[in-house]
């Protein structure tokens, strides 16, 4: 984050949340696995950092050449694939309201657990995909929330890798109770 393209990129605040933000500076994937039922080898982030609580997040994939999906996009020449790119963003926001969905809790006394709960896409839009993602790469996926309306939030995300854009797109994904 320390390039200006990045820190300034030009997803703007959209909304101010409903929700008092909380600055979270960052989660590891003990803590994210705690948050979303994805695990091995669909689990596509490895910590979170800067989290405002109900707003924004960036998730962090550091990109190994050991990853099952290498071994068929393309072998001789591995690219992440962009729709697990979206995925990754998807993931990232997910754990960003999951874990805002507690903080609101903890502050109304109420004892409810939404650690795991399921998160459906509903929608993909606007999906483009500017640089190709390799091996030994830094994914730094920054998502922030368009809107909500009860269990279902949209947000706007883009990756980034070396302070250059490679994708972004907007997705709207509703959050189930696993039960």
């Amino acid at each position: 984050m320390a390039n200006k393209a990045y820190a300034e990129s030009n997803m703007a605040e959209i909304i101010t949340p409903d929700f008092q933000s909380t600055k979270v500076d960052a989660l590891s994937i003990e803590d994210i696995v705690k948050l979303i039922p994805h695990r091995y080898p669909f689990l596509l982030i490895d910590r979170m950092e800067n989290l405002l609580l109900g707003h924004s997040a960036v998730g962090i994939k550091n990109v190994s050449v050991n990853e099952w999906y290498f071994q068929g996009h393309f072998p001789e020449h591995p690219i992440m694939p962009g729709v697990l790119i979206i995925e990754a963003m998807a993931q990232t926001a997910g754990a960003l309201v999951v874990k805002t969905l507690e903080e609101q809790q903890k502050n109304v006394g109420d004892a409810s657990n939404h650690a795991g709960n399921l998160v459906y896409f509903m929608s993909v839009e606007g999906a483009k995909f500017r640089k190709p993602v390799v091996p030994g790469d830094v994914l730094n996926l920054k998502v922030v929330k368009d809107r909500s309306r009860g269990a279902v939030w949209r947000f706007k995300g883009e990756a980034w890798v070396n302070n250059v854009l490679t994708s972004e797109a907007t997705f709207t994904a509703m959050i189930v109770d696993k039960k």
